[in-house]
């Protein structure tokens, strides 16, 4: 059993943070239906996310988290990591996902009239 972990370990392209964190979830359909749920990420690295689900996620599906982020842009804006990829196994109400494209998104205030929900932020 050790080594099978150890093996695992091994084939992964970077580490694994346990982070439990607020995330939305949408899947990416071409066909015109949307799925969409919510859950918390169990832990995260820079090219993959744990997370929960309350809906089966079929591996080989495309699909888009929004996570919330533990820091703020200039100790004031609230962010958002929003990651697009495909899931490549579920189990027991549990997704992993490979991240193929990330950004952070800038979060409007709760209650704002102008609140229209993410805006990119501008990368320097």
């Amino acid at each position: 059993m050790a080594s099978v972990q150890t093996r695992e370990a091994e084939r992964r392209r970077s580490d694994r943070f346990a982070i439990e964190r607020e995330v939305r979830y949408r899947a990416l359909n071409k066909r015109g239906g949307e799925e969409a749920g919510e859950g918390k990420t169990l832990n995260m690295s820079s090219s993959g996310v744990l997370f929960t689900s309350g809906q089966t996620l079929r591996p080989g599906r495309r699909i888009e988290l929004a996570i919330s982020w533990p820091a703020q842009l200039n100790n004031k804006c609230a962010l958002r990591l929003v990651a697009r990829g495909r899931i490549v196994r579920f189990e027991n109400g549990v997704a992993a996902m490979e991240i193929q494209q990330y950004e952070f998104r800038t979060q409007s205030a709760p209650g704002s009239a102008s609140a229209v929900g993410f805006t990119k932020m501008a990368l320097a």
